[in-house]
């Protein structure tokens, strides 16, 4: 059987242009730790629906849920959100595992506490809830998250563990992430910390992905997994590998500034 392309032609660009606005819908309010931006918070109260969002704040990489969730209500409280609920705690026995299931299909915007990024990744070894909060983050629903909760939105995640004294990614531990922001490695508290030898040692073995590391006191709004902007009151450092092999290309993004992470240069507001 052939095909006449020609005539098809037509049907194929629609195909793509259905298919690129279909995926031009991810929106990720990522903060680094310690104080919460105002600016974070308002774009991702905005984002969620505002008076109409439902939240719901994932609190599993934290010791106290409870105490990590009155943090959060209280921190988004100026801004009047419609709802917010607490996921329930692990483990998840059936009867919590539909409510989680129930509270993720209605939810407007969903918020990953701090704590050990570990503990995330470790419910989330049920792939269908995984499955579950990659599509809803697909189909326009807010992500977000603070220091572990931003960790673990990366395809490779930084678990935490290792030797940081050293330029070695072997001296790094990783797993798999939530992977909602592809072909980045995203760390926290990241100046204040002196977190840059672990990057640079995963640059250096994974070229072909980004570091992007957010200080605290900051956050990078990211749109289509593409146009990001960083907010807050300290810088996010950019490290990139792909110009050369074994040499790094280090920039720091100030409050304000712009960048487009698929062309990995900085950019302006109407790009």
């Amino acid at each position: 059987m052939s095909l006449d392309l020609q005539k098809l032609g037509g049907g194929f660009a629609l195909l793509f242009l259905l298919c690129d606005m279909a995926g031009a819908n991810e929106r990720l309010v990522l903060l680094g730790g310690g104080p919460r931006p105002p600016e974070a918070l308002s774009r991702f109260a905005e984002w969620a629906g505002g008076r109409k969002a439902r939240i719901l704040v994932i609190a599993w990489a934290s010791s106290d849920p409870s105490g990590s969730f009155e943090s959060l209500r209280d921190d988004f409280a100026p801004y009047r959100l419609g709802d917010m609920d607490l996921a329930p705690s692990p483990p998840l026995g059936p009867g919590a595992r539909s409510d989680l299931s129930r509270q993720i299909e209605r939810a407007t915007g969903v918020f990953f506490a701090g704590g050990d990024q570990g503990r995330i990744m470790d419910v989330l070894r049920d792939t269908s809830l995984l499955a579950s909060l990659r599509a809803r983050y697909a189909a326009g629903v807010v992500f977000g998250g603070t220091s572990a909760g931003t960790a673990c939105m990366s395809n490779l995640m930084i678990t935490g563990d290792g030797d940081f004294t050293v330029i070695d990614a072997d001296s790094v531990g990783v797993r798999a992430g939530l992977g909602l922001l592809p072909n980045v490695i995203l760390d926290q508290h990241f100046i204040k910390r002196q977190r840059q030898n672990r990057l640079f040692g995963l640059i250096l073995r994974h070229p072909g992905r980004l570091g992007l590391g957010v200080d605290e006191g900051s956050a990078l709004l990211v749109r289509d997994n593409r146009h990001a902007e960083v907010v807050g009151q300290a810088p996010v450092m950019v490290v990139d590998g792909r110009e050369e092999r074994g040499s790094l290309v280090v920039s720091l993004l100030r409050p304000g500034d712009r960048f487009d992470i698929k062309k990995r240069k900085r950019s302006r507001p109407n790009d």
